[in-house]
C-alpha cells in the first residue's frame, strides 16, 4: 500500500485491501492526533519512521549451503532519548509490521516516563528450522550490519518474538568485536552473567498484573472474587497468570496456540506449568474442558488477558466480550473498530502500550545498570518497575478521565504530548 500524508492515509484502499499493522498504528495516532489538535508539521514527523534499514544478507548453513535471509531495523523516533526496541525472529516479518511496531514503542516508551524512542527490528525467518550454530551465525551477521546505527546512547535493541538472552549475548558480543570493548549496555535483555538483569523474564508479565490492579482499584473490582482468563501462555501471559493468582485472582482459562483448558473452580498456576512441561500442551489437562482460543475470549469474566497474537479482538467479536477489564498483554490485539464496540459496552480496555510496558521498563533499568556498572537486587528491580507501572497508569487514567475517551486514545494523548513537547524544546519543529 502506497504511504501518503493524508491524514486519512490509514483507511483501506479502494480495492479492499486488508490493513497492515502500519495502517492500524497510523490510525490510533491519527485517532489522539485529531483530539489533540496536533501542529500538523508534528503529525507529518510522527506518522513515519525517520529511519528504516532494510539489508539482505547470506548465511552459510551447516551443510555448505548460502541462503538469503532480510531483515530490518526502524527507527521511529528519539526526541526523548535513544532508540529502543526489540528484535523478532519469525517468518511472518515485513517491513509494514516493523515500522508500525517502533512507532508503538516511542508511544510506549513515552508512556512509561523512561528516557527512550521507538524502535524495531526483525529478520524474516523461521527460527525453528535452523539449528544453533546458525541461528548464530544469522544473529552475528545481522547484528553486525546493523551496527553502523546501534549502540548504548544511539539505539538499544532487546529479544522478542522468537529471540532470547543467547540471541543478545551474541549480538552484545559481535558489538564488542567492533567496538573492541565490553558493550554491555548495547542490548537489553541479557543473560545475568554478562549483564542482564534481574527480573526481566518476568518483567512484562508484571507489568500487566500491576495495570491489572490498579485498574481493579479504580474500577471497584474486588480481585479476591474476580475471574480472568489468559489467551496465550507464553513469557508474558504466564507471568501475568501467577501474579495475577498472588494478588488474589482466580484464573479460570488459559491458553497456548493449541489451543485452551476452562475450569470454572480455577487453574492454579503450578499445576498448568507443571502439565505443561511434561506434555509440551495445556491440552486434556485433567479436570478441565478444552476450549477454543476464540472461546476463551468470550467467557463469562471479570478480566480478560489477551497476550497472543494481534488482531484477535474485532468488530466480529468484541460484542460477545463479557469481561469489564481487558488488559493487552500481547501488542495489537485489538483493532480500532473493536475498540469503539467495547468502549461503548462500558468495557474497560488496559491498552498494550500500558499494559505490557513492563518490559521495556525493566530493560532501561538494566541499561542503567550496565552503563553505571552497579547491580540492583530482585527486590530492588521489582519496587522500581512497581512504581514505573503505578505512575504509568495513573497518568493515561487521568487523561483518558480527562478527555472522556478510552484509555488506548488517552495513552495516545498523553505519550504524543510528551513527544511533542520534547521536538519543540529541542527546536525540531
Amino acid at each position: 500500500m502506497l504511504e501518503t500524508t493524508s491524514k486519512h492515509e490509514a483507511a483501506p484502499s479502494s480495492h479492499g485491501m486488508q490493513k497492515t499493522q502500519y495502517d492500524i498504528a497510523v490510525e490510533q495516532f491519527q485517532r489522539a492526533a485529531d483530539l489533540m489538535k496536533l501542529d500538523q508539521n508534528v503529525q507529518e514527523i510522527l506518522r513515519k519512521p525517520r529511519r528504516i534499514l532494510s539489508i539482505n544478507f547470506p548465511v552459510k548453513m551447516d551443510d555448505g549451503r548460502i541462503l538469503l535471509y532480510q531483515g530490518f531495523r526502524s527507527q521511529h523516533n528519539n526526541a526523548l532519548g535513544p532508540y529502543k526496541g526489540g528484535i523478532r525472529y519469525h517468518p511472518n516479518v515485513t517491513i509494514e509490521e516493523v515500522k508500525a511496531l517502533s512507532m508503538w514503542m516511542t508511544w510506549k516508551c513515552a508512556v512509561a516516563g523512561i528516557p527512550f524512542g521507538g524502535a524495531k527490528g526483525g529478520v524474516t525467518v523461521n527460527p525453528k528450522l535452523l539449528s544453533k550454530h546458525e541461528l548464530e551465525r544469522l544473529s552475528r551477521t545481522f547484528f553486525s550490519l546493523i551496527s553502523e546505527i546501534v549502540g548504548p546512547f544511539r539505539d538499544i535493541p532487546a529479544p522478542d518474538v522468537y529471540t532470547d538472552s543467547q540471541t543478545m549475548a551474541w549480538f552484545m558480543d559481535e558489538y564488542s568485536k567492533t567496538e573492541r570493548n565490553n558493550a554491555n549496555a548495547v542490548v537489553t535483555g541479557k543473560p545475568i552473567i554478562i549483564g542482564g538483569s534481574l527480573g526481566r523474564d518476568s518483567a512484562t508479565g508484571k507489568g500487566v498484573a500491576v495495570s491489572v490492579e490498579e485498574a481493579a482499584r479504580h474500577l471497584k473490582i474486588d480481585l479476591k472474587k474476580a475471574t480472568c482468563a489468559v489467551q496465550g501462555w507464553g513469557n508474558v501471559g504466564s507471568f501475568a497468570h501467577q501474579f495475577l493468582e498472588e494478588a488474589g485472582v482466580k484464573v479460570v482459562a488459559v491458553s497456548d496456540s493449541k489451543g485452551g483448558i476452562h475450569k470454572k473452580t480455577g487453574l492454579w498456576f503450578n499445576e498448568v506449568a507443571a502439565y505443561k512441561k511434561k506434555n509440551k500442551s495445556m491440552a486434556n489437562l485433567p479436570g478441565t474442558e478444552n476450549i477454543s482460543n476464540e472461546e476463551l475470549l468470550e467467557l463469562d469474566v471479570d478480566i480478560l488477558v489477551p497476550a497472543a497474537l494481534e488482531d484477535v479482538i474485532t468488530e466480529n467479536n468484541a460484542r460477545n466480550i463479557k469481561a469489564k477489564l481487558v488488559a493487552e498483554g500481547a501488542n495489537g490485539p485489538t483493532t480500532p473498530e473493536a475498540d469503539d464496540i467495547l468502549f461503548k459496552n462500558d468495557v474497560t480496555l488496559i491498552p498494550d502500550i500500558l499494559a505490557n510496558s513492563g518490559g521495556v521498563s525493566t530493560s532501561y533499568l538494566e541499561w542503567v545498570q550496565n552503563l553505571q556498572h552497579l547491580w540492583w537486587t530482585a527486590e530492588e528491580v521489582d519496587h522500581r518497575l512497581t512504581a514505573i507501572m503505578k505512575k504509568a497508569f495513573a497518568e493515561v487514567w487521568k487523561t483518558s478521565q480527562e478527555q472522556n475517551v478510552d484509555m488506548r486514545t488517552g495513552a495516545y494523548v498523553y505519550a504524543i504530548g510528551k513527544v511533542r513537547d520534547a521536538m519543540e524544546i529541542r527546536g525540531w519543529v
